[in-house]
């Protein structure tokens, strides 16, 4: 961390033992990413109430990463989970810029070629012009009564037995 962490308390004075376990959770968050330019951190006692907040504002080069998790009656547990909070929101930014999230893919569309209602299959037909057998029970969001050709459909694929199969059909 580039600038020392950064503790106020409102409405409550912190222990030596508080203080410490605050500055050791924020020390290990230069684990998840190193480039942490400063730390605030405010602890809050809500008073009538028994209840702590624990607010974290962590500066990285471009982007801010505020946590603000509900009141906990425990602060050592509200300490604990604000920090548990930080470090995945740390990790996912630091994924982020490497590019390493997952990128979803859209399912491929394609359109209702044929169907054998009393044998319960049929076969699509994709944008490439590969023809796919579906079963009734990969239909998801229809009922398989009620599929008429020419409908459009995203799906799912492998390779079945006897050629491309889909996993699942859902009509668009």
């Amino acid at each position: 961390m580039i600038l020392p962490v950064q503790i106020t308390s409102r409405n409550l004075e912190l222990t030596e033992a508080i203080e410490t376990n605050i500055r050791e959770h924020a020390e290990k968050l230069d684990k998840y990413y190193s480039r942490i330019t400063s730390c605030r951190i405010v602890v809050e006692a809500l008073p009538h109430r028994s209840l702590y907040n624990l607010h974290i504002d962590i500066t990285v080069p471009g982007a801010e990463i505020v946590v603000k998790l509900d009141p906990n009656t425990d602060l050592y547990l509200a300490i604990r989970d604000a920090f548990h909070d930080a470090r995945r929101k740390l990790e996912d930014f630091g994924a982020r810029q490497r590019g390493d999230m997952k990128q979803h893919t859209e399912a491929p569309h394609g359109l209702i070629k044929a169907l054998f209602q009393d044998q319960g299959y049929g076969f699509l037909t994709t944008m490439d012009g590969r023809e796919i057998y579906f079963h009734e029970h990969s239909v998801q969001n229809h009922k398989f009564k009620q599929l008429a050709v020419g409908m459009e459909v995203r799906f799912g694929e492998e390779m079945g037995e006897k050629g491309p199969q889909a996993t699942y059909v859902r009509v668009v």
